[in-house]
């Protein structure tokens, strides 16, 4: 067998002591659980993403996993993350009601919960609830849909989201505060889309044959708008207004290319950071210094103003 000299086998004990220890720090860093409804949607998988950043950033391990808006799924995957002792939970949740119970069972069990994007019905229970100005963002895109009709108005469609999602009944409340004042507008068909692109291109292409005189549509997210101007774009239809709802970067390029008229964007990224910083601050001083719920107000992005925003953030 080689032996090294003894000066360097005392390098590479060191070294070796070295690495273990950082090891160790790793595994005894407190771990956040990231839980999203999914990675493949662009808004979820930013929100994600962020997060996980700004943790690690702050010496946190980081666990990011999707309950794809499955209360069931979002109970094991809690259960989880109490079973890993956990030392905080950033969730966007599957349900305002289907998720009390547990986020109650982690606060019971000592991990504290930071809810993103959307609330819970219930208030005391998680440590802070920061959510984008659904109803906000929902007014200021509809009268940006209004202006782009006018004069004359005309029939118009939308397309809602998930129906069991509390951002999706906000938002289509937030657009018939608006455009229900004007008399001028007639909704000719509602579908809902659930959130999908594919679902939307079919339900426009229904929506388009039945409706000659389509003046516009009103989408409840961007995946919906952008599924919506590729049906009209097959059909060859013209002058079809189409407005979303999220900022994602595809729809800011489709503004910025004329065929999307307007979005609202959510400040994600935004929401995401300050979901970590107020854990951190939780975690290591007990108080995040702010009220449970705080509200993001949302920004109309146009093509006057479309470059002003990249990856669901504000950067102008």
């Amino acid at each position: 067998m080689r032996m090294f000299p003894y000066g360097l086998r005392i390098v590479v004990a060191i070294a070796l002591i070295a690495i273990a220890g950082c090891r160790n720090n790793h595994k005894s860093a407190p771990l956040i659980v990231i839980l999203v409804p999914s990675q493949d949607n662009p808004f979820f998988k930013t929100e994600a993403d962020a997060t996980a950043v700004r943790a690690r950033s702050l010496g946190y391990r980081v666990r990011v996993d999707a309950h794809d808006d499955d209360a069931y799924r979002q109970d094991n995957l809690i259960d989880g993350a109490i079973a890993s002792n956990a030392a905080a939970i950033i969730l966007d949740n599957a349900g305002a009601d289907s998720s009390i119970a547990a986020v109650r069972r982690a606060t019971n069990a000592g991990i504290a919960c930071f809810l993103i994007d959307r609330a819970i019905d219930a208030d005391g229970i998680a440590k802070a609830q920061i959510i984008a100005d659904n109803d906000q963002g929902a007014r200021i895109v509809a009268s940006a849909f209004v202006n782009a009709l006018e004069p004359g108005g005309g029939e118009y469609a939308e397309l809602l989201g998930r129906e069991s999602d509390t951002n999706a009944q906000v938002r289509t409340r937030g657009f018939h505060a608006i455009l229900d004042s004007h008399k001028d507008l007639v909704r000719v068909a509602a579908q809902s889309a659930n959130w999908s692109q594919s679902e939307a291109f079919q339900k426009t292409e229904t929506i388009l044959q039945a409706h000659a005189n389509l003046k516009g549509i009103i989408a409840g997210n961007d995946t919906m708008a952008l599924g919506a101007v590729a049906a009209i774009k097959s059909s060859g239809r013209k002058g079809i207004v189409v407005t979303g709802f999220d900022g994602s970067p595809d729809a800011v390029a489709a503004i910025r290319t004329g065929q999307l008229r307007a979005t609202s964007l959510q400040q994600a990224v935004l929401i995401a950071r300050q979901a970590v910083d107020e854990a951190d601050r939780y975690l290591k001083t007990g108080t995040t210094g702010r009220p449970e719920r705080q509200i993001i107000p949302c920004d109309l992005v146009t093509a006057q103003n479309a470059a002003d925003f990249e990856d669901f953030e504000k950067v102008r």
